[in-house]
C-alpha cells in the first residue's frame, strides 16, 4: 500500500459529468525511508548533491526485427484543426505524465530519486499526483547481502529503467480517472520498455482511457527505410517529416510490428506543430481500434496543446510540460542531502567535479 498524502490545494471544478479526486497527492513508494535507513545502517556514503538523469530510451524506439506497414492510410499529410482540438480539450477529462530523476553517484553504488507526476486538467488549474521513489544499487555482493533495500545490480542502467517502468505502471493504472486521455511522455514501443507499456495500455483501455504516447526527439529512420522514394535521401524520419510537412500538419499513419512478437504493435504518424522538429505521436493497436471513429481528433487535441504550449524552440504538449514542472518542484521538496549527512559524503571525481 503506497501512503498517500493529501496537501490542501484549491481544487478547479471539473467538467460536467467527470469524477475525479479533489486534492493533489504526494505519494512515497513503499521502500523509500526504508532504503535510506539500510544505506545509514551499512554505512554507505553518497554525494550531496545530484545530477539531472535523461530518462533516454530514443536509442531502443525500434527493435531491429520490426517491419513497417503503410496501408493504415493513404500515404500524405493531414491538416490538422485547432480549434476542433479546443473543443476537445474543453469537452474532455485530459491527463498527461511525466518523470524527473535524480542520480546520486558513489563510490559504494549509483542511488536514483525519482519523481513521477501526473496532471490532470480542470477548468481553471491542474490537479497533480507525484510519486517519490528512491533505489540504491551496487554491485557489491557484500553490501547487498540480506538486504532488501540495497540491490545488487550487474547493470544499473537497466535495472533503474526496470524499476522506474514499474511503478510508472503502478501509479498510472491505479490513479488515472476513467474515462479520461492522458498524453505519456516517452515512446510505446521500446525494447525494454515494450511489455510493461503494452500492458499498461490495456490496463487503461479497460478504464475507458486513451492512451497517447508522445516522443520528442528521435533518430529512427523506419519510414525513409522502407519507402522507396525516400531512401537514402534523408538522415532520419524527423528530417524527413520535417520538410515534408507545412506547420499544422500531420503526416498519414504507419503501423509498426515486432515480427518476433506481433504483440509489440502501433499505429503512429509525425506532426510538425511549428517550423521547427516535428514530433512522433504513438497509440497501441488496440487504442486505435477503440477511438477509431475519434482519432483524428486527438491528432488536433496534441496540435492544440502545442499551441498552447507555444514553446517554438522546445515544442512540447502543454499537459506534459505541466506534469514535468510538478514533477521537478517535488523532487525540491525532498532534502535529500540533508536526510543523508549522517552518512557521510564520498562522491566519485565525475559527481564532485558536475554535482557541486
Amino acid at each position: 500500500m503506497w501512503l498517500g498524502v493529501s496537501k490542501i490545494v484549491s481544487v478547479p471544478r471539473q467538467p460536467v459529468g467527470m469524477s475525479v479526486s479533489k486534492n493533489s497527492r504526494l505519494l512515497f513508494h513503499p521502500t523509500f525511508e526504508e532504503t535510506l535507513t539500510e544505506l545509514k545502517r551499512k554505512k554507505i556514503r553518497l554525494p550531496n548533491k545530484p545530477t539531472d538523469q535523461e530518462l533516454d530510451f530514443r536509442e531502443y524506439g525500434y527493435p531491429q526485427d520490426g517491419e513497417l506497414i503503410t496501408g493504415v492510410e493513404d500515404f500524405g499529410k493531414r491538416k490538422l484543426d485547432p480549434n476542433k482540438g479546443e473543443e476537445i480539450c474543453k469537452s474532455s477529462l485530459i491527463c498527461a505524465y511525466d518523470e524527473s530523476v535524480n542520480k546520486f553517484e558513489g563510490l559504494e553504488g549509483t542511488a536514483y530519486l525519482t519523481s513521477h507526476s501526473i496532471i490532470v486538467h480542470g477548468e481553471y488549474d491542474f490537479i497533480p499526483v507525484d510519486l517519490l521513489t528512491f533505489y540504491f544499487y551496487t554491485r557489491s555482493l557484500l553490501l547487498s547481502k540480506d538486504s532488501k533495500y540495497v540491490k545488487y545490480s550487474e547493470n544499473t542502467e537497466v535495472d533503474s529503467k526496470r524499476d522506474y517502468i514499474d511503478d510508472r505502471k503502478k501509479l498510472l493504472s491505479e490513479n488515472v480517472p476513467e474515462n479520461s486521455i492522458i498524453f505519456i511522455d516517452g515512446p510505446l514501443v521500446g525494447s525494454q520498455m515494450t511489455r510493461q507499456t503494452i500492458d499498461l495500455n490495456n490496463i487503461l483501455l479497460r478504464k475507458k482511457i486513451a492512451p497517447i504516447f508522445f516522443v520528442k526527439n528521435s533518430n529512427s529512420n523506419l519510414v525513409i527505410e522502407n519507402i522507396k522514394h525516400l531512401k537514402n535521401r534523408y538522415n532520419s524520419d524527423m528530417h524527413w517529416s520535417y520538410n515534408f510537412l507545412k506547420e499544422g500538419e500531420r503526416t498519414s499513419l504507419f503501423r509498426y510490428v515486432d515480427k518476433t512478437n506481433r504483440d509489440f504493435a502501433k499505429i503512429f504518424c509525425y506532426l510538425k506543430a511549428f517550423d521547427a522538429s516535428p514530433q512522433r505521436i504513438e497509440i497501441d493497436l488496440n487504442t486505435f481500434r477503440e477511438f477509431a471513429n475519434s482519432i483524428n481528433d486527438l491528432f488536433d487535441l496534441a496540435y492544440y496543446l502545442l499551441l498552447a504550449q507555444g514553446d517554438l524552440k522546445n515544442p512540447q504538449i502543454r499537459s506534459i510540460a505541466i506534469a514535468e514542472k510538478y514533477a521537478r518542484a517535488t523532487l525540491r521538496l525532498i532534502n535529500l542531502p540533508q536526510m543523508m549527512k549522517e552518512l557521510g559524503i564520498t562522491p566519485t571525481m565525475n559527481q564532485e567535479r558536475f554535482a557541486w
